[in-house]
């Protein structure tokens, strides 16, 4: 007779259900605390709650993981990708703030394509380093990363500059039926991923130059083109990013804008089951793990910790997630709860018998 534990086998042993198992206790310990947690209403036509708030904050941090995830599936990595918000962002907001009409929909669109060409410029930096150079990709990204911040700094004289744009503020405050822009936004940008992704041959592609890039190359598959695409892709997502960031506050600061941001991009990509080692890769999983990472950081403001030790908190809760995620560890705990198998007599060797 199958046992309550060999029937739930096949859904414990899912890549997602630890985490969706850890972000649903996030949110029920949240509403124990926080009775009006899950509250939702329509105010002026539009959803509010603290529900909508985490989504919507967590819309940055998909759109970053979602690139990230392209770029470590094929056995890479982007350190520069809060640099590209930062500068990004930058660009955007120094182009409006000289604008004579601030809130004109050509100024905006202008400002935006000059801050995504900008960004594509540099993802296509780190291509050529990684793809066509070969250095590391943790090298590589490490000099965009401090760079950019300088390159950021730059844009902005060090100063913090302060926009008053309606149509710029609207992609990190608007709203589109009923649901925040940056929601709706970050959805259409993971549903197009999805889409070329696992709908063409692109997302096999991807996995079989992270599994092997050599085999791949063997194979026909031109792996330095793909390297080089999935940068160029990480650092247009980083730089939608950066326009929600600065669009939240309405001003662009070099220096804080996207800081540690992919930190929390590899950590959402790491928690929804993706290895760093390359290979197959999971876009839902990484969705999920962003919204673990905002719904723990809603959590610790909401108990009035401070920010710098909130750091300390989400450590502790990805380390969880990545434990429970391991099959080994899962094995360990269940050996150690049943007091392990018996372990085997020890053999005795059998003397040789000389013949006489």
């Amino acid at each position: 007779m199958n046992t309550v534990a060999d029937r739930l086998r096949p859904l414990t042993g899912h890549r997602l259900f630890w985490p969706a198992l850890v972000l649903v206790v996030m949110i029920a310990a949240n509403a124990i605390h926080r009775p009006g947690f899950l509250a939702i209403e329509i105010k002026n036509g539009h959803l509010y709650g603290t529900p909508i708030d985490i989504l919507r904050l967590s819309a940055p941090l998909i759109l970053v993981a979602l690139g990230m995830t392209l770029v470590i599936a094929t056995g890479g990595i982007d350190l520069s990708v809060g640099s590209l918000c930062a500068i990004s962002g930058a660009i955007a907001c120094l182009h409006i703030s000289e604008a004579p009409d601030q809130n004109s929909l050509a100024t905006v669109s202008t400002a935006l394509a000059l801050a995504v060409g900008a960004a594509l410029v540099l993802g296509a930096w780190n291509g050529v380093l990684v793809a066509v150079i070969g250095i590391q990709p943790i090298i590589a990204t490490l000099i965009l990363m401090v760079a950019g911040r300088g390159l950021a700094q730059l844009i902005t004289e060090g100063q913090i500059i302060t926009i008053n744009s309606g149509p710029y503020r609207a992609i990190g405050l608007g709203h589109v039926l009923t649901l925040p822009l940056a929601i709706v936004i970050a959805l259409a940008a993971a549903l197009l991923v999805a889409a070329f992704t696992r709908r063409t041959a692109l997302g096999l592609i991807v996995e079989s130059v992270g599994g092997n890039a050599e085999a791949s190359r063997l194979a026909g598959i031109r792996s330095s083109r793909t390297i080089f695409l999935v940068y160029v892709v990480s650092a247009g997502c980083a730089a939608v990013a950066g326009f929600m960031m600065t669009a939240n506050v309405s001003s662009a600061d070099g220096n804080a804008a996207g800081l540690w941001v992919e930190l929390d991009a590899i950590l959402a990509v790491v928690i929804g089951g993706t290895s760093l080692a390359g290979g197959r890769f999971s876009l839902s999983g990484t969705i999920l793990g962003a919204l673990i990472i905002q719904t723990l950081t809603t959590t610790v403001y909401a108990m009035n910790i401070s920010p710098q030790t909130s750091l300390l908190f989400k450590a502790v809760v990805v380390i969880a997630v990545c434990l429970i995620q391991s099959p080994a560890f899962r094995a360990t705990l269940t050996r150690r709860r049943r007091g392990g198998p018996p372990r085997p007599a020890p053999r005795r060797r059998e003397k040789e018998q000389v013949p006489a």
